[in-house]
């Protein structure tokens, strides 16, 4: 993954085999996990360019600017990689109060009770709502 035109930050990454790495956002004051996503290394720097966050949609094939169709756009507070080199972590403000596509908080919504996956945490928008008018 070496560019001699990448940032050292770049180079120090630990990229997995399809040049991506996971990226935990967190909220910077509670420490509430908001999501897991994926970065590349455009994704990265469009990040710290940018002090949003942007991360690599697998789905699209692109890049992803948090909140660019929803409004619920995440500002970077802090970055930090872990131990391996091979994770991030985003410290965030969530702006919008939402950092899930269902319309809830965060993404881990779900607990796992007497073997059995529970909805544990509310709705606060219909997703319907938040990408038919993008905000």
């Amino acid at each position: 993954m070496k560019d001699s035109d990448s940032p050292s930050y770049i180079d120090e990454v630990l990229w997995n085999k399809d040049g991506l790495v996971p990226a935990i956002a967190k909220d910077w004051k509670t420490g509430k996990v908001l999501m897991m996503a994926w970065m590349s290394a455009e994704s990265l720097r469009c990040t710290v360019e940018e002090g949003r966050a942007v991360y690599w949609s697998r789905s699209r094939q692109a890049l992803w600017r948090k909140g660019e169709s929803s409004g619920n756009t995440q500002r970077l507070k802090a970055l930090r990689l872990d131990c391996d080199g091979d994770t991030l972590l985003l410290e965030v403000e969530q702006l919008g109060g939402m950092a899930c596509h269902t319309g809830r908080e965060h993404c881990f919504y779900r607990e796992l009770t007497d073997g059995e996956w529970q909805t544990v945490e509310p709705v606060l928008k219909d997703p319907k709502e938040i990408y038919e008018t993008g905000s």
